[in-house]
């Protein structure tokens, strides 16, 4: 008999402290709800869901992608972020891709709220 509940007591500690499935929370939020809008919900992305959001920061687009110009992005989205001429911009389903026109590499992200 104890070494019954031994053997239970050992299943169970073994049983608890077997890893989850734990979700890896990143830094990128994405809206759920608008309303009027303005985004009025966000939620945190895990590190899979954020990877399939969007280009990341320092992907390569290359030099045969089309790129907008500065001037066709929206005024107050080129004033906010300081937009300059210098760079190329991919703007894409209301987030704007800043990349370097040297390397074509993303070097921000923009999230513009429709």
């Amino acid at each position: 008999m104890i070494k019954l509940m031994l053997a239970l007591g050992v299943a169970g500690v073994a049983l608890t402290a077997a890893p989850s499935e734990a979700r890896h929370y990143t830094n990128y939020t994405q809206c759920v709800q608008r309303r009027h809008g303005r985004c009025v919900a966000w939620r945190r992305l895990t590190r899979a869901q954020a990877r399939r959001a969007g280009f990341p920061v320092g992907h390569m687009f290359g030099p045969n992608y089309s790129y907008v110009d500065v001037n066709t992005l929206p005024q107050p989205v080129v004033t906010r972020y300081r937009l300059r001429p210098n760079f190329r911009y991919v703007n894409d389903n209301g987030v704007i891709y800043v990349v370097n026109p040297n390397t074509y590499r993303v070097v921000r992200v923009i999230n513009v709220p429709m």
